[in-house]
């Protein structure tokens, strides 16, 4: 007898990933912008790596909290509707079968068909049902905001301390374009690694990211210069 197949799709990994990603590339590129902006300056290499240090921190923190927030308002959202849909249960229940039924015809189910499956699933665990097929929630996509502070805090200040090692590793009078050459080519490793964890095609995020982290750079190393010009 064969064992069971089990499939593992890669859609369960969106709710790590999303924050994983978004966390290591904003502390690369926010970091080695800050970095570079502040080195443009002619500033000292002491100065240039306690802003690092102090981006990565703040960085941290703020991608920590906005992160909480937002997922926790998600989670407030679908709390609130499968607290409205548990109710309509309770005192529409011949209604939410209907609407239930109507869910499986639009799919293509039989009509016949689609009020059996739904009285059945109905009966096994009906605000289950209703929460996965009318509104849409499941387990692998669920607002956890704990989960999400924890990680891009975590990938924040994991994506920050690379540019900082580029920084601390750079010759005298070179730490611009250390950072600059060394943060590319991590963005250009992370963008690969998060497509391919998510398999996606490695090539565009790639690009994609690299090329935004390079504007990033870009702007903040002209800025820089003509701020330390004037002072």
């Amino acid at each position: 007898m064969r064992p069971p197949h089990r499939e593992a799709h890669l859609i369960q990994r969106i709710g790590w990933l999303r924050a994983a990603v978004l966390g290591a590339n904003d502390g690369i590129i926010s970091t080695a912008s800050l970095v570079v902006g502040v080195a443009a300056g002619s500033a000292s290499a002491s100065e240039v790596l306690l802003a690092g240090v102090a981006g990565l921190v703040a960085g941290a923190a703020s991608m920590s909290a906005g992160e909480y927030v937002s997922v926790s308002s998600q989670a407030d959202t679908e709390e609130a509707d499968i607290a409205r849909e548990r109710r309509e249960l309770t005192e529409q229940p011949e209604f939410e079968l209907e609407e239930l039924t109507r869910i499986y015809i639009d799919r293509g189910v039989e009509p016949a068909l689609a009020r059996q499956v739904s009285q059945q699933m109905t009966a096994r665990d009906a605000l289950s049902t209703h929460v996965r097929d009318e509104l849409g929630f499941s387990e692998h996509i669920v607002a956890r905001p704990v989960q999400a502070a924890l990680t891009s805090a975590a990938t924040f200040a994991s994506g920050a301390a690379l540019p900082l090692i580029a920084a601390i590793l750079a010759p005298a009078g070179w730490i611009a374009p250390t950072v600059s050459a060394a943060s590319l080519v991590c963005l250009a490793a992370l963008g690969a690694i998060g497509a391919r964890a998510g398999g996606a095609k490695i090539v565009g995020p790639t690009i994609r990211v690299t090329l935004w982290g390079a504007f990033a750079m870009a702007a903040t190393a002209i800025i820089g210069t003509l701020v330390g010009h004037v002072v």
